[in-house]
């Protein structure tokens, strides 16, 4: 409760001021004249003035507000690291019941690094969350705030005025004094590189703290968990590593050095630089035998890709069909036989042949060299013919010894709904097809089917009594493709509604030049939002139970849940920064959270220098968790008026403010009701009583 004097004029101030220098002047006139009752004059004068200004007495019934106080706790990666969690944890819970004892105070904890401010931020930012615990309460309001942190802070404010408050601040840090710690730092790294070229990676090897000098340090370097090669080299100087981009997507690299004896961590002595492979154009060779409806099917899907540069060459005119013209009368291309399947065979990621048959245009040898590249990584897709057994077959050549099955002469001209087969619908090239769902399928019907008896490889499509339409097959480090139809084009025409011939064709084509997506045995480990998912690809009836590693080493099992054919997935949050690891015990899938050089991992050392002038700034501090055995000993906690120091060798200080809020506010007046009623005519009888003497 306070009292306060305050006015509540009647009238215009300058109105009041006019008529008070009116009557006081004729007031003084009379006392100047001599007349009787003069003072008395300028007595009923004052009192009218008076009564016309109002003067009142204020009381006001206030509530006292309690101070806002902020135990803003530390809980980023480096504070997992050491004992720095229990320490935390005990400072904690000891601090916030001295708080909480004390009167006029409100206690507000904020946890800063869990999982509600994602694994994604880069560095530890205590005083953007402070900002917001504090963001609905007035800065008069604000008592002080305690940080229990490794002092390892990236968002300290440049001085006090940008803190935004005046309330001291006091850092209590955990960990050690003498610590020591060596971390990998990659100063410059590619973002994107070609498949098959080198890229080149700089880095670092830092100790920190009182690391004792020494010699070089061995350093592993491994490319998507396979150890590339091994370096020796100096802390603190940079060294290159050299790493051949050999596949589309993500290449992860890690950079790894050998720990030193008792150092506070082995997260950062491993960095990781993503580079993604990005192909060329890739190079097709479509080579037709004959002119023929589908031909321009295939023609038309391959420029359709801008990723691919085809060289498509159409045979007009085969050795039967010589007729005397001369040669140089033709304008005719020849086809350069040597130059592509002897000289430039290798330039090709995949080879198509589209109702190719045996004309002695390509001699037994290419045929050879084209098994010999496949066997090697090359990629060949046969579209078989009318005459698929015939003198002319390919499996006549020696190219038959990559091809998947063995025509047995018997074409079958009936019309025939194709078929995704039961491992074909697990299989990512015919998986979801559009249209294939339904029994028939909704699509068009083909009309011709070659007879072939498979001996190895994959039917992904049927057709005629479930005889095989679409085979794929690995040779060596290749693979192959065996459509046993030339009637996919009646999709494209949209004959019946046709079907979905881009989707399959395309499919086709890129699994075979190895396409990570569409690899039908696969692991994978994809970041989505703040959670990780990892993701099971398998022609397989099951699959096993996979161990993630987390970046800080801890691991845990998960089973995998079918979500399509052929598809199994399970997610995990991605609370932690760094590399993260999943195996099934047969592959092994990695994947990178947050920057390539977190900040939360620069400095990972006890340290009071980023904070320090700040806290002292506000009257506050910087000290160390004291530690007796397993327990941490806290200062105490006083509550204070003002001052410019708020803490001492044992305790700190909280402000106590004076915020309140105003419940009531009472008026007295001293001219209002019949006591003001009195005095003026008191005045008034006084004047004419003195008047009548």
């Amino acid at each position: 409760m306070s009292w306060s004097f305050d006015a509540a004029p009647l009238m215009p101030l300058w109105l009041i001021a006019l008529f008070g220098l009116g009557a006081g002047a004729l007031a003084l006139v009379s006392i100047l004249a001599g007349l009787r009752g003069g003072w008395l004059r300028v007595g009923a004068v004052a009192a009218l003035v008076l009564a016309l200004i109002n003067p009142v007495f204020q009381r006001e019934d206030r509530e006292a507000l309690p101070s806002v106080v902020a135990l803003v706790v530390d809980k980023s990666q480096s504070q997992a690291l050491g004992t720095r969690t229990r320490e935390t944890e005990q400072a904690r819970a000891t601090l916030a019941r001295q708080i909480g004892a004390l009167k006029g105070f409100e206690l507000r904890e904020v946890e800063v690094g869990t999982d509600r401010d994602g694994a994604g931020a880069d560095g530890t930012r205590l005083f953007q969350a402070l900002g917001q615990a504090f963001s609905d309460v007035p800065p008069e309001r604000i008592g002080g705030v305690v940080m229990l942190t490794d002092g390892q802070i990236h968002d300290v404010p440049k001085d006090k005025a940008a803190l935004g408050f005046d309330a001291p601040l006091h850092v209590l840090l955990s960990g050690r004094e003498r610590e020591i710690d060596r971390r990998v730092v990659v100063t410059t790294a590619p973002r994107f590189g070609l498949v098959g070229a080198e890229q080149k990676i700089a880095y670092r090897v830092i100790d920190s703290g009182a690391v004792p000098p020494g010699g070089r340090v061995k350093v592993t370097i491994r490319r998507d968990g396979e150890t590339v090669t091994v370096q020796q080299v100096t802390p603190g100087q940079v060294a290159n590593a050299t790493v051949k981009i050999t596949h589309a997507g993500d290449n992860i690299v890690e950079i790894e050095a050998e720990a030193i004896a008792d150092e506070l961590t082995t997260v950062n002595n491993r960095a990781v630089s993503t580079i993604e492979g990005i192909r060329e154009n890739l190079r097709v060779l479509l080579v037709s035998g004959e002119p023929h409806a589908g031909e321009r099917t295939w023609r038309n899907l391959l420029k359709s890709d801008a990723s691919v540069d085809l060289v498509h060459f159409t045979i007009l005119r085969p050795p039967e069909k010589q007729d005397g013209t001369p040669i140089h009368e033709l304008s005719l291309i020849a086809f350069p036989t040597r130059e592509l399947f002897q000289e430039k065979i290798k330039d090709f990621d995949l080879i198509i042949f589209d109702r190719y048959q045996r004309r002695g245009i390509l001699p037994s040898i290419y045929f050879d060299n084209i098994a010999r590249y496949v066997r090697e990584g090359g990629a060949v897709l046969v579209a078989s013919g009318p005459d698929p057994a015939g003198a002319g077959s390919l499996f006549r050549t020696p190219l038959a010894s990559v091809l998947p099955a063995e025509p047995n002469g018997v074409v079958r001209e009936e019309p025939f709904f194709p078929k995704v087969s039961t491992v074909g619908q697990r299989h990512p090239v015919t998986r979801a097809l559009p249209g294939g769902a339904s029994d028939p399928p909704q699509w068009s019907r083909w009309f011709r089917l070659i007879e072939a008896t498979p001996s190895s490889g994959t039917a992904v499509m049927t057709g005629i009594n479930d005889k095989p339409a679409l085979i794929l097959s690995r040779e060596g480090a290749g693979r192959v493709g065996l459509l046993l139809s030339d009637h996919v084009w009646l999709w494209a025409r949209g004959y019946e509604g046709g079907g979905p011939h881009g989707q399959l064709l395309r499919r086709l084509a890129h699994w075979l030049m190895k396409e990570p997506d569409l690899e039908e045995e696969a692991l994978r480990l994809v970041q989505r939002g703040r959670d990780l998912v990892v993701e099971r690809q398998t022609l397989g009836a099951e699959v096993k139970p996979v161990t993630i590693t987390k970046p800080t080493g801890e691991t845990l099992t998960a089973k995998l849940e079918q979500s399509e054919p052929g598809l199994w997935r399970t997610q995990t949050p991605a609370r932690e920064l760094g590399l993260w690891r999943v195996t099934d015990g047969e592959r092994t899938a990695l994947a990178h959270i947050g920057p390539p050089n977190p900040r939360e991992f620069t400095d990972v050392l006890s340290s009071a220098r980023p904070t320090e002038a700040l806290a002292q700034s506000t009257g506050g501090g910087v000290r160390r968790l004291v530690q007796s055995g397993d327990q941490v000993t806290t200062p105490r906690v006083l509550p204070l008026r003002a001052g410019v120091t708020l803490s001492g060798s044992d305790w700190i200080g909280l402000k106590q403010t004076n915020a309140s809020v105003l419940k009531g506010v009472d008026r007295y007046g001293f001219f209002t009701g019949l006591l003001g009623l009195a005095l003026l005519l008191g005045a008034v009888s006084l004047l004419w009583w003195r008047e009548g003497r």
